[in-house]
């Protein structure tokens, strides 16, 4: 693996809407980085996992792709993006003040610099503790009602200004959504996060 960054394994990218969370609806560039070993049962990007199946792509074409878009956003995603170190990535997009945002589960140390960060934390693989206080949005999948306690968990560790979202998965989304309606009228705090993209039928 390497660990300086100038090459990552690159599965896609490509310039689309942003599907979920707070930022639904902004266009941005997606950069989608293989590796993955939090191995979650309903994933909808399973193809991500294995990094040893995906071109190491320099970081300098990456960036090149990105200012070629036109966008002025960066969204990096998985797989587990940060596997990987993103120093050099994020540095190269921000000398074209490009705004950088990360998907994450958390589950290991941050890199890169970042002007938003989402953390949508793993049962598998809990996310690093730090991370929790400078994450800007949480992001928590509910496939069942256990779920619940576990998104008031991280409600508890993350800073007071981050934004708060369950999003229901998607193969379970008929059943879950009304439990997830019903809990946020009674936990205000939260928001439902839905998968807009997949209703659009974009990337």
């Amino acid at each position: 693996m390497a660990d300086d960054g100038l090459l990552l394994p690159l599965v896609e990218e490509f310039y689309t809407l942003q599907g979920e969370g707070y930022h639904t609806g902004r266009a941005a560039y997606f950069i989608r980085i293989g590796g993955c070993d939090v191995g979650c049962s309903w994933c909808d990007s399973r193809f991500s996992w294995n990094s040893s199946i995906h071109p190491m792509v320099e970081a300098d074409s990456i960036i090149e792709n990105v200012l070629n878009s036109g966008t002025d956003s960066v969204v990096v995603t998985g797989g587990e993006p940060l596997m990987w170190n993103l120093d050099y990535l994020c540095n190269g997009l921000k000398k074209y003040n490009i705004k950088t945002y990360i998907e994450t589960s958390g589950a290991y140390n941050l890199s890169g610099t970042w002007d938003w960060i989402c953390l949508s934390p793993k049962q598998n693989m809990p996310p690093v503790v730090a991370i929790c206080s400078v994450a800007d949005e949480l992001k928590v999948i509910i496939q069942d009602s256990r779920d619940f306690e576990w998104a008031e968990k991280y409600r508890k560790l993350v800073n007071s200004d981050c934004r708060l979202f369950l999003q229901p998965e998607w193969s379970r989304f008929d059943k879950i959504t009304p439990e997830i309606v019903d809990y946020i009228k009674i936990n205000q705090g939260w928001r439902i996060s839905l998968q807009a993209h997949k209703y659009m039928h974009i990337p």
